[in-house]
This record gives C-alpha cells, structure tokens and sequence, in this order.
C-alpha cells in the first residue's frame, strides 16, 4: 500500500504579554513585571510529509489552545498556520505562527509569531529556535492584513527545557504501514539540515578555531 505520510507533533510555549503595547521586547518586561502570563498548546500537523519538504512555505495546521487571564483565559485555535524555516535571505530563516481565537467576549484575534533564526556571535541556536516574537491583532488576520490591523497586545513567549524535552516524545505519523520511520527521518533531516544552513559555516570556523595547531590550543 501506498501513499502520504502524515506527521504531527505537540508544542507548548509560555511567556508574558502586555496589551495595548505594540513591541514585543516591551510587552515582555512589563508583562513579566505585572504577571500577565500567555501560553498556548498546539498540535502541529502536515498530511504529507514529503509534500511538505517541497514546499517553500513549509506550511502545516496548528489547533490547540491559547491561554492568558488577560483574554478570559482558556481560547480554542482554530485553522492556524505554522510554517517550518522559510524565507530567502542566506543565513537567515524564519518559523512563524498564525493563530486564529477568540477572547472570552467572542472578539476575533490573531497571534502572530516569529522565530527568528539567524546566526549571531556566539552559540545562539537554543534562544534562536526557543523565542517567539509575538503580537495579537485584532480580528482574523492574514499576513497581508497586518498592517492595517489594530495591534492588541505584544510580548514574548518561549520553550522551556522540560516542555522541548516533552516535545520529543509527542512525534506522530500516520499512513501506509512501513512508512513511519521513513517520514520521521525526511523532518528529522529537514529540520537539522536548515540548521546547518544557518549555522554551518560559524560551527566550522569555531572547530577549526578551538582545534588550533592540532593539539587542543589556540
């Protein structure tokens, strides 16, 4: 039997948020400082794995939930967006998140994310791959419609250690029998080889640099 394998996986971020601030470094600090804590819980999903290889957006569905007090707390995703490592600038590469909810009151808003993978000096790979930039709008936006949307709210949100670790074991997939593995490995290799895009050439340099005359000195 043949045919697609699809692959789904679980993610949990928390930080903290401000409304009515627009710059997510400001909405963190201040969200910190006053508690306004903002999580979510996503499924992750792609029906074809190879498909989405190919794609240059890398898009897969995320449904789950957002979590923060300040919006009535516990609000159901639905039709989100997650897109795996995209964008054109060499070294450069984003992860973004579209996550269409709705406030207690039934007022529509969006989450809109970055990751913003890059290589900084310094090993930044963890903060890079861990950090979401994030902003509510008002309404259901697309990308098109963002700057034209009423920002609601911004801050930062984060992986934590136990929760990626949790992550790991959350991997799924579904299809022909056999092709299991087979679609694991295709992400697997996906994903660290647009790491090694990124951070290939800084990794050598610093191997060469720390190997010196070959004898462990610089």
């Amino acid at each position: 039997m043949t045919g697609p394998t699809g692959l789904e996986f679980t993610e949990k971020m928390k930080g903290f948020v401000t409304l009515d601030e627009t710059d997510p470094q400001r909405g963190y600090d201040r969200g910190r400082a006053d508690g306004n804590a903002l999580a979510f819980h996503l499924t992750i999903r792609t029906e074809n794995v190879d498909a989405f290889a190919a794609d240059r957006l890398r898009e897969a569905t995320a449904s789950g939930y957002v979590r923060c007090d300040a919006l009535g707390g516990k609000c159901p995703v639905g039709n989100g967006v997650f897109n795996l490592f995209v964008g054109d600038t060499p070294g450069r590469r984003r992860m973004l998140y579209r996550l269409p909810f709705s406030d207690a009151a039934g007022h529509p808003l969006t989450l809109s994310g970055f990751k913003d993978v890059h290589d900084d000096p310094g090993f930044d790979l963890w903060r890079d791959t861990s950090t979401l930039y994030t902003r509510i709008f008002a309404g259901h936006v697309d990308a098109a419609g963002e700057p034209a949307a009423r920002i609601v709210g911004a801050g930062i949100i984060t992986i934590h250690i136990p929760d990626f670790l949790w992550q790991l074991t959350t991997f799924r997939t579904s299809g022909p029998a056999g092709n299991a593995t087979a679609g694991l490995v295709r992400f697997g290799r996906l994903f660290l080889g647009d790491l090694w895009e990124v951070y290939g050439a800084s990794l050598q340099a610093e191997k060469i640099e720390t190997s010196g005359n070959g004898d462990g000195t610089r």
